[in-house]
């Protein structure tokens, strides 16, 4: 058995472990409900959106792998477990740390791709079994203030919209019941700026968030290597003495 003070150590490490655990089992949830009843939604971004759906549950199971190793490890004082979650969680951080820089290199093409992908969902606006994408283009148009995704003429594309000249209303400036039928090529009444911008925006005012949110995950990753390094460590010596 460990001395007293490693005794602190397992069950502050079984603690972080059950932590990750549950957060692996919330993601796993989380992308399993976004995929089954946000479908239509998803729609609107393309097949971008259901890969990301796909990417959230497959990063919960590979978390609750790692905080089933951690959690098994520390209460079982197994120095192979313990080891293999540090392993995992050390490939983790590094690949959290790739995507990051991944992200950073490529944010236009990964505009880009957002930008084609919301023209493309313009065509389905307001058609039959496409509620989900007529309703995330309302509620993108109200919250960032902005029509179509480059601009409003994106609506000419869309061939209910297009017979009569008009845009969705949530593209008026002061929004009405029919307050953009035939106003598709008036910018006085309707906004302007594309979508894609208002998005771009919104991340670079949210990036702060973000990247405090992502600076404190690795700080938490970096700790719980540290505790189970000492763990382990621990455990190999007693195990010496023993012998």
């Amino acid at each position: 058995m460990v001395s007293c003070g490693m005794k602190c150590v397992k069950y502050v490490l079984f603690a972080f472990n059950f932590l990750i655990v549950l957060a692996g089992l919330i993601l796993v949830v989380a992308g399993t409900v976004v995929q089954t009843k946000f479908n239509d939604y998803l729609s609107f971004f393309g097949s971008t959106a259901n890969a990301a759906a796909i990417f959230i549950i497959a990063i919960g199971v590979v978390v609750f792998v790692i905080g089933f190793f951690g959690c098994c490890g520390a209460i079982r004082e197994n120095h192979c477990m313990i080891v293999t979650f540090i392993v995992l969680l050390c490939i983790v951080l590094v690949l959290e740390i790739a995507a990051a820089a991944m992200a950073f290199a490529f944010q236009n093409r990964i505009i880009d791709i957002t930008g084609s992908e919301m023209r493309k969902a313009t065509v389905n606006y307001n058609r039959t079994g496409h509620g989900g994408v007529t309703l995330a283009w309302d509620n993108v148009q109200r919250k960032f203030k902005c029509c179509g995704a480059t601009n409003y003429t994106d609506w000419k594309d869309n061939e209910l919209l297009n017979v009569t000249g008009s845009v969705p209303d949530s593209c008026c400036r002061q929004e009405t019941s029919g307050c953009g039928f035939g106003k598709l090529d008036d910018a006085t009444t309707i906004y302007d700026d594309g979508c894609v911008n208002g998005f771009i925006r919104w991340v670079k005012d949210n990036m702060g968030i973000v990247g405090g949110i992502a600076a404190a995950l690795t700080v938490i990753e970096i700790i719980g290597i540290i505790i189970a390094g000492c763990l382990a460590s621990a455990i190999r010596q007693e195990k010496y003495q023993v012998i």
